[in-house]
């Protein structure tokens, strides 16, 4: 059994714990927390699991490094606080320990990483010999491995669209919604998501490991930005009311050039009330979905919905990017030490788990 650490118990790291609890090779040994509320408590109290794991999360990280465990799930945000997630990072590497996380997006890509990124990375994987797999779901599986996977059904291809739509009142993280993303603020603020240059440095890799997988070359990758304003006032079950007049529905797309035209694009389409923007893509339900639209011959269209915890989308596909994730980990400990992207790892399927899901 591989000894693994969950580090942060947010929404990504519920379902880590849930995930590796479920996995036939892997042992949670340990949970780290920042939190003082948190520490003591049960793995399954804090992961909504029934009954007891017998491991009570901590927030003494040397310690639970200093136990040299074989992997880490690292699921503390780095959205806010980039240089913090790589110290922390680097530091589970220096420990020996396989790290997979969602976290730093410029890593997804790891080869045009900026080397202020990547070379602290390299260096605590040569004094450590850990490895590293950065991956999520958008980015992540639904704009790389997803679509690379569907390409193969077609004989001819045009052009791949990935698209995320999705009703972000759903989802739990009010300040990334409300500031980072916009919604609830007047048209005449800049939220840092949608800075140009942003959605390309979050999403561009994403676009570089499809060309590159395709073995197309690149011209150029370009952003395009809407964004709406609510008609009326509004109330969330979630996160609350939004004034008429305030950003309502954002959509964007990060679009690779090839030849001159738009071949490989990801596309955004978010509200924070279906009234908003009603005539932009919508999900099948409503709530949310992430989309691999292929066009060519044969047309190939292909939508993912995903639900946990009370049926919530965004729940869902955090527990998908964790899928992806904690599923690697076997794989990666059996490789050689070294920074891996999603082009390297492949996706597997759930061996060992059918019929064995806990709640």
């Amino acid at each position: 059994m591989i000894s693994t650490v969950v580090w942060g118990t947010g929404n990504v790291g519920r379902a880590a714990i849930r995930a590796v609890e479920a996995h036939p090779t892997l042992k949670l040994t340990a949970v780290l927390v920042h939190h003082p509320d948190k520490v003591g408590r049960d793995a399954a109290d804090l992961a909504g699991l029934d009954g007891q794991l017998g491991v009570t999360a901590t927030d003494d990280i040397e310690a639970v490094l200093a136990a040299t465990p074989q992997a880490v799930v690292y699921a503390a945000s780095g959205d806010l606080r980039p240089d913090e997630a790589l110290a922390d990072i680097g530091r589970a590497i220096r420990a020996g320990a396989v790290v997979v996380t969602p976290a730093l997006y410029a890593l997804y890509d790891q080869r045009n990483a900026p080397p202020e990124l990547r070379d602290p990375i390299l260096a605590a994987i040569a004094d450590g010999g850990g490895s590293l797999f950065v991956s999520g779901v958008d980015p992540g599986w639904g704009n790389d491995v997803l679509p690379l996977l569907v390409s193969g059904l077609g004989s001819t291809i045009d052009a791949i669209r990935c698209q995320e739509i999705f009703d972000y009142s759903t989802y739990d993280q009010e300040d990334s919604v409300r500031h980072l993303i916009g919604m609830g603020h007047p048209l005449d603020y800049e939220p840092l998501m949608l800075a140009e240059t942003v959605p390309t440095m979050v999403w561009g890799g994403q676009i570089r490991l499809m060309a590159r997988a395709l073995g197309a070359e690149l011209d150029d990758i370009r952003e395009t930005l809407e964004r709406r304003a609510l008609d009326s006032a509004v109330s969330t079950r979630t996160m609350g009311d939004f004034e008429a007049g305030t950003q309502g529905a954002v959509r964007f797309e990060v679009q690779g050039i090839v030849g001159g035209v738009p071949r490989i694009v990801i596309e955004h389409v978010t509200r924070i009330h279906p009234s908003c923007a009603p005539d932009w893509p919508t999900p099948p339900d409503g709530a949310g979905a992430h989309r691999v639209i292929i066009e060519g011959r044969p047309r190939i269209e292909v939508t993912v919905e995903a639900t946990d915890e009370g049926e919530n989308r965004s729940a869902g596909g955090n527990a998908t990017a964790v899928g992806r994730l904690v599923g690697a980990i076997d794989w990666l400990v059996d490789r050689e030490p070294g920074l891996y992207d999603a082009l390297d790892v492949p996706l597997r399927p759930a061996t060992g788990k059918l019929g064995r899901s806990k709640q």
